[in-house]
């Protein structure tokens, strides 16, 4: 597993396969990392699915509203909530969507990211400019590369846990 340089901004994402470290770029779109942070410390994550999961594109989770596997599980709207935070701005920068990156989920209005994200399985630059970028993954990027492909797929992965790292 790498080095955690800042806990504060590292969150583990724990799948059936084994821990994911991502790191929180604070620097490049605060916004989203707070977001994120506040729902991973709320337990907004926890055993969220994966609803969209496509094969060398991407894989996207993070519905907090219809997505809980655990808790009103509705895969006919998984995609389709956030969370009862307002939607975030756009906070665009020049980071490139790269193999490992986070981005920010929304709909056709640049502000409109809530809770949902998703991870490049590839270099997809096509979507650079127009998704916030928020977080790479620095370990266990083989976990997310055996994410269950299809939207949805028919059995869903799902996020165990996700936590800050400061708090564990």
């Amino acid at each position: 597993m790498a080095d955690i340089k800042d806990p504060e901004n590292t969150i583990i994402l724990t799948l059936s396969g084994g821990d994911v470290l991502i790191e929180l770029l604070a620097d490049v779109a605060p916004k989203h990392v707070e977001r994120m942070k506040a729902l991973a410390r709320a337990g907004a994550y926890d055993n969220v699915a994966f609803h969209r999961v496509i094969e060398g594109f991407m894989a996207q989770t993070g519905d907090v509203e219809h997505a809980n596997m655990e808790k009103d599980y509705n895969p006919g709207r998984a995609g389709t909530g956030g969370s009862d935070l307002p939607d975030l701005p756009a906070e665009f920068s020049k980071l490139p969507h790269d193999r490992g990156t986070l981005g920010a989920a929304r709909s056709q209005n640049p502000n409109s990211a809530n809770s949902q994200f998703f991870i490049n399985f590839g270099d997809n630059h096509f979507l650079n400019g127009q998704y916030t970028v928020y977080g790479r993954v620095i370990s266990g990027m083989e976990h997310v590369d055996k994410i269950a492909r299809g939207e949805p797929p028919v059995n869903p992965d799902r996020m165990i846990s996700v936590k800050v790292a400061a708090d564990v």
